[in-house]
């Protein structure tokens, strides 16, 4: 299997459907000719021409409202926001219109929208670019809502979410962008609402999604070293969350730590927690453990940041604390 960067692999799966499909167009702010925030659409103004990949000004309302208009005539459009910060001001229209429009109109009205948004601290974008606001939108009935943390499952995943009848909150973790990972030649996709068992394990289950996988694996190492063995598990999907799995594991292990990159409080591992508490109450040998970022805005230092930002050690440290391994 050829290596491709993360970047690379929505990329790929972006444009087999532009080939593929002709309702499908993209539109947000500098895709055209300047390629992207990250890189993603570079080359795809050339290739596909303004009347599919579309500039639009600097107004997330506008254009988000724009592409649920078009999803519900009939076009699939992918509406990329330039950092999922930026949702905030789009608020009304992803959780008010996209997520209620099919159930608002008994079914007549479908939104076939991708919506897709760089996401998380860790690259010194400051306080008011490195927000997770995926942990809110995971919430919202009526939309799916998607964190890939590896190049195959960037591409399972967009494959997925471009063939779905209704919205799909796309985040993509911005520290994993130029991540590379292996990728198949022939076509697969991953399903929406099913985890992936990253690593096998008996003593200990560690749990968490996009970035956080990275922090799991280096601390699954370390344990592994000490003679524990952990099983990591990455959510994939946000919104369904595949429970069936997180229980199964839970139930082999009999200890669980849930990691949030974004905030402790309020997180969406809070919500895993509460329910794998009531699912598997009778298993635990110990409290469902919690790691998260710090309760602050985030930092642009990068010291400040990476002091905010759960590190291994505070996994490791949690274990220790909580659950004597």
């Amino acid at each position: 299997m050829a290596e491709i960067l993360f970047r690379e692999a929505i990329k790929r799966g972006l444009a087999e459907a532009l080939d593929s499909d002709p309702s499908v167009f993209i539109m947000g702010e500098d895709i055209g000719e300047y390629g992207g925030a990250y890189a993603v659409t570079d080359g795809f103004l050339k290739k596909y021409g303004e009347k599919r990949i579309i500039d639009t000004p600097i107004s997330e309302a506008a254009f988000v409202g724009a592409g649920i208009g078009a999803a519900a005539g009939g076009l699939r459009p992918v509406v990329e926001l330039m950092s999922i910060s930026f949702s905030l001001v789009a608020f009304d229209q992803i959780v008010n219109m996209a997520a209620n429009l099919r159930y608002m109109s008994g079914g007549q009205i479908e939104v076939p929208l991708v919506l897709r948004a760089p996401t998380g601290a860790g690259v010194q974008l400051g306080a008011t670019h490195s927000q997770s606001f995926e942990t809110w939108l995971a919430e919202v009935p009526g939309m799916r809502c998607v964190c890939p943390s590896t190049p195959y499952d960037a591409l399972g995943l967009m494959r997925t979410a471009l063939k779905d009848r209704n919205p799909v909150m796309f985040a993509e973790p911005a520290l994993l962008y130029p991540m590379r990972g292996e990728v198949p030649d022939e076509h697969y996709e991953v399903p929406f609402g099913s985890a992936n068992i990253q690593r096998e394990g008996d003593d200990v289950t560690l749990i968490s999604y996009g970035a956080g996988m990275r922090v799991l694996g280096k601390a699954a190492d370390e344990l592994a070293g000490r003679g524990v063995s952990a099983e990591v598990i990455d959510l994939r999907s946000l919104n369904p969350v595949d429970y069936d799995t997180l229980q199964t594991s839970v139930e082999k292990t009999n200890r669980v730590l849930t990691l949030d990159t974004a905030r402790r409080n309020g997180g969406l591992m809070a919500e895993i927690t509460a329910e794998l508490q009531q699912r598997s109450s009778e298993w635990l040998d110990g409290p469902v453990v919690r790691v998260g970022a710090e309760d602050v805005p985030w930092p642009y230092n990068r010291s400040l940041e990476q002091e905010s930002y759960p590190q291994p050690d505070d996994v490791l440290a949690a274990l220790s604390e909580h659950l004597g391994i």
